[in-house]
């Protein structure tokens, strides 16, 4: 049988970090936790809340613009540190949004006796993230863009990005045919035995009139 095993969670303390840093009792260990997913579904409800506002925009700028990476939450005695890492940080570097953002997660934390300090990051290069690839294929797909061509235009743009391999995977009603299956397609090496290898990860639902599709990505960045 094979043993499948999640890419991020496999190289934790090599080549992968923990998104949260933070320390706590065992009796409060879970309440961390849930607070910890509080923000993160808060903020993200936020960027797509105010996406729809202005969703009347061109493909590319809209596809990939205010994706969120990944968010690291590092908590102190009285503040908490809410880093965001986006791809095209447009919509939270208008005025006042960071504020607006801050008071939705105060309500959410209930945080009365810590601060709350919020700061954005861009990424260097977007398309080397796999969230900002599998936006792209989700606006393409529910643009009635076919699978396959939209697909390989992700690949093509990771050639913009120094990556040494990608794999990208696409399971559902394909194309709304009744039996669903699933289409892989993959460029470059992408050692995934390897825990020295650098490998990017993620995995993305997108709703479409015909269904539910799974998208999974792979990332082969470096090898220390």
């Amino acid at each position: 049988m094979g043993q499948k095993i999640n890419p991020l969670g496999f190289r934790l303390g090599t080549t992968q970090n923990h998104r949260s840093f933070w320390f706590a009792q065992p009796k409060n260990y879970s309440e961390g936790l849930q607070e910890d997913k509080k923000i993160r579904n808060c903020i993200k409800n936020y960027i797509q809340q105010n996406r729809k506002k202005g969703s009347n925009r061109k493909m590319e700028s809209d596809s990939s613009s205010e994706v969120i990476t990944h968010i690291e939450i590092q908590k102190e005695i009285d503040t908490i540190h809410v880093i965001i890492h986006i791809g095209f940080p447009n919509l939270l570097k208008k005025k006042g949004a960071i504020e607006e953002l801050e008071k939705d997660l105060k309500k959410e934390v209930n945080s009365v006796n810590q601060r709350l300090n919020i700061a954005i990051e861009k990424v260097k290069e977007p398309y080397r993230q796999p969230n900002i690839l599998a936006e792209y294929i989700a606006f393409q797909l529910k643009n009635r863009v076919s699978f396959r061509k939209a697909m390989k235009k992700a690949i093509e743009l990771t050639k913009k990005a120094d990556i040494k391999g990608v794999k990208i995977k696409i399971a559902g009603r394909l194309a709304g045919k009744e039996i669903a299956r699933a289409e892989c397609i993959k460029k470059g090496r992408l050692p995934l035995q390897t825990i020295r290898a650098k490998i990017d990860y993620c995995c993305y639902p997108i709703r479409t009139i015909y269904g539910v599709l799974g998208v999974k990505i792979w990332i082969f960045v470096e090898e220390e």
